[in-house]
């Protein structure tokens, strides 16, 4: 490897590999019996009942690829403990049941290390340094190995996002070595795995279209429309075509069934917990406004719907005073927030770089406008924002800033007293590895982060300090037990939406070099 030899790489993977074991006896949550129930139905049935068996309220809700993923650990779970394999035994939960789990998203993740090693070999090696920890392929292999989000998420939370990530990843290291053939298959495959990688399929797509169909372009960096190349589209038609024929003929029958489990838009605009997005901060208004307006006698408390945000934690509710928002408008409000990144990737082409901040920025657009959004798809975003991250310090303040207010978004996740320490402790750890190791990567540049940035990443502290230890001891907490996760996801909500914007500034008012221009 560039960053001279293997040894440390592989000291980093089996480091964080140790870890992960250390978590098993960690809390997990319903995700686990999610899980567990699907490795029950694919065992058992026939795959004309996957998509139909509603035994528990864990329904199978992911693509075929990943159903299949799920039947193959199952022939691998008999071995361990077949109770676990009872469709009837809901919230089974051995202990050979949870060592199998555990180990199973431990194991997976080898293909999330060896993206990560595919991903450090693309880094350019520009800034030489004598000591192999400061160089950015080391950084970039601590930044995505040892990302606490991730760890927290997949080895305490418990989902298998690793893997996911990591043919995500490999998919993007192909498209900057120009195996884009490769880059596309794999992601089709994991569209195939999980859909919610869609959110970033238009980034894929205008690269694809611009770099592999069109094959040259003019002296000054526009497209020469002449170069479009009917094969090299057919082939990437024939990718897509192939692979979705693979995942959904099996299923072409029920179809219907399959796509009304992949986007159950009863559930509601926001998660059970509130992402930190546009959403939370739209709740929050109309909670505000609802509670002025009882108060000014506005409002008929007898008319105010019992599901409104104003109750707290639920899922399928209507604003009191705001507009309700539909699943239509959520579509319209992400299509609109994605399209300038398009332009940009279309008429301004950087490359790979240029083709990564797209990506980013349809993963948090499709994070700030989504329906039912989960806070955890903010690892969509910072995990390919890590590879930008050690080449530009503009981009590297950025991440700073996004990976912090993302991770502590996840705290709400971790809710049980045991796991208080660990969290705060990983975080803190990874924390400030980020900003030492960033800040000595471009130390001579100017600070990644000005002064009103640094006040506002402060301020997660004390608000931390009321979430878990103030606001439990008061009586406000009985009757108010929603306000911290309130206060945690409407601050968030404020740095995500300034991170936001201030990557689409930079990337709207960025110039493009004359090398660039020839590429």
């Amino acid at each position: 490897m560039a960053a001279g030899g293997r040894g440390w790489f592989l000291a980093l993977a089996l480091g964080v590999s140790f870890l992960k074991c250390l978590l098993i006896p960690a809390y997990y949550s319903t995700d686990f019996e999610v899980h567990r129930n699907w490795l029950a139905i694919t065992h058992n049935l026939p795959i004309s009942q996957w998509y139909y068996e509603a035994t528990s309220e864990w329904t199978l809700d992911y693509p075929p690829f990943f159903a299949w993923f799920e039947c193959a650990l199952s022939h691998v779970a008999k071995y361990f403990d077949p109770k676990m394999l009872v469709i009837e035994n809901l919230n089974y939960t051995s202990r050979a049941t949870i060592l199998f789990q555990r180990f199973s998203v431990i194991f997976t993740d080898i293909l999330f290390i060896y993206a990560v090693r595919e991903c450090c070999r693309c880094v350019n090696g520009k800034r030489a340094a004598k000591d192999v920890l400061e160089k950015p392929t080391f950084i970039l292999a601590v930044l995505l190995l040892w990302n606490f989000g991730l760890l927290i998420v997949d080895h305490i939370h418990f989902q298998y996002n690793g893997f996911l990530f990591g043919l995500m990843l490999l998919s993007v290291a192909r498209l900057c070595q120009k195996r884009y053939l490769e880059g596309a298959l794999l992601f089709a495959v994991l569209l195939h795995f999980k859909h919610i990688y869609i959110y970033v399929a238009p980034a894929y797509g205008i690269y694809l279209l611009r770099s592999y169909c069109f094959t040259t372009n003019n002296a000054d960096g526009s497209l020469k429309w002449r170069s479009f190349s009917v094969l090299h589209v057919t082939l990437l038609g024939l990718i897509v075509c192939l692979v979705s024929a693979l995942s959904l003929g099996p299923f072409i029958v029920l179809l219907h069934q399959v796509i009304s489990r992949l986007f159950p838009f009863k559930r509601g605009l926001c998660h059970a917990y509130w992402a930190p997005n546009f959403w939370a901060l739209y709740n929050a208004v109309d909670k505000a406004l609802t509670i002025f307006g009882l108060k000014c006698n506005f409002l008929d408390p007898t008319k105010i719907p019992k599901a409104s945000m104003t109750g707290g934690l639920v899922q399928e509710f209507q604003h009191t005073v705001l507009p309700c928002v539909t699943p239509l408008a959520t579509l319209i409000c992400t299509f609109i927030s994605i399209l300038p990144s398009i332009f940009c990737l279309w008429f301004k082409p950087q490359g790979p770089r240029g083709f990564l901040q797209c990506l980013v920025l349809c993963a948090l657009s499709s994070f700030m406008f989504g329906w039912h959004v989960h806070e955890k798809a903010i690892l969509l975003a910072i995990l390919p924002l890590s590879l930008l991250s050690v080449q530009r310090a503009k981009d590297a303040g950025i991440y700073l800033l996004l990976t912090t207010i993302g991770h502590f978004s996840l705290f709400p996740l971790l809710f049980t007293p045991p796991e208080l320490p660990i969290k705060i402790l990983l975080m803190l750890l990874f924390t400030v590895y980020s900003f030492s190791s960033l800040n000595s990567l471009f130390r001579r540049e100017r600070p990644l982060l000005n002064w009103l940035e640094t006040i506002y990443l402060i301020q997660l502290v004390p608000l931390e300090i009321f979430c878990e230890i103030i606001f439990p001891l008061t009586p406000w907490k009985r009757h108010f037990p929603f306000v911290p996760l309130l206060l945690t996801s409407v601050y968030c909500a404020l740095g995500v939406t300034y991170a936001w914007l201030k990557l689409y500034v930079s990337v709207l008012t960025e110039r493009i070099s004359v090398r660039q221009k020839a590429e």
